[in-house]
């Protein structure tokens, strides 16, 4: 046997393996090294609001209180438990892809879609209570529905926009990518030894429904039952 014959360059006739990895299990990993560094750089960018709502609910405790008792809990859980649902929907998607089942693949990815859309609408609900209620930090925010502490409550729901606002876009990116994900299945490019493509579309999908997770209980629960 001639030593070309062991030559990476012998691999790359395998079907979604790019020329400049060895082997497919090769480029999964760097996949996987790759999605895991960016989200890392996410969780700081999280993490710093994160910081900064506990700094100022530490300092106006009162303002926050009375500013999380306009949030709506059963819209809040209801959202809580569509993204958990969500996130069933695309490990059961990755798991079709890893047993080669085509059809589950597109229709949980689908499923994991339909359910971001309505975690979506109900936020577009909730926003517009907050605009109609005066809520919206601006110069239409009644701060009067605070008292003294009005201009504290305000500082909430900048953290509460901004933060959910943010969540939300990265939703929003995860349907760009959920689409390309769905189409190439329903191509079935995904195979039980190359699906790395989804399970990275999984892992950022987690994330998201990760942060909501911690947002949901700093928003709405904290304080409530003072």
């Amino acid at each position: 046997m001639s030593r070309s014959a062991t030559h990476p360059a012998a691999e790359a006739h395998v079907e979604g393996l790019a020329h400049h990895f060895t082997s497919l299990e090769q480029q999964h990993e760097a996949s996987r090294l790759g999605m895991w560094a960016f989200l890392a750089t996410e969780v700081m960018f999280f993490g710093g609001l994160f910081t900064g709502y506990a700094v100022y609910r530490n300092l106006y405790p009162e303002a926050f209180r009375l500013a999380s008792h306009h949030l709506d809990v059963a819209l809040g859980a209801t959202n809580t438990a569509i993204l958990i649902g969500s996130s069933l929907t695309m490990a059961l998607a990755i798991r079709a892809a890893q047993v080669g089942r085509r059809g589950a693949q597109v229709g949980l990815v689908l499923a994991t879609m339909a359910l971001g859309t309505a975690f979506l609408v109900i936020k577009g609900f909730e926003y517009h209570h907050k605009w109609v209620d005066h809520l919206m930090p601006g110069p239409s925010f009644d701060a009067a529905a605070f008292g003294a502490e009005g201009g504290h409550a305000r500082i909430f729901f900048s953290f509460y926009f901004v933060m959910t606002g943010l969540h939300a876009f990265h939703m929003v990116i995860g349907f760009g990518l959920l689409a390309w994900v769905a189409g190439r299945a329903r191509r079935g490019d995904f195979t039980p030894k190359h699906h790395a493509a989804l399970e990275m579309t999984g892992l950022y999908w987690h994330f998201v429904d990760l942060v909501w997770i911690f947002l949901f209980p700093l928003l709405y629960l904290i304080g409530r039952h003072a």
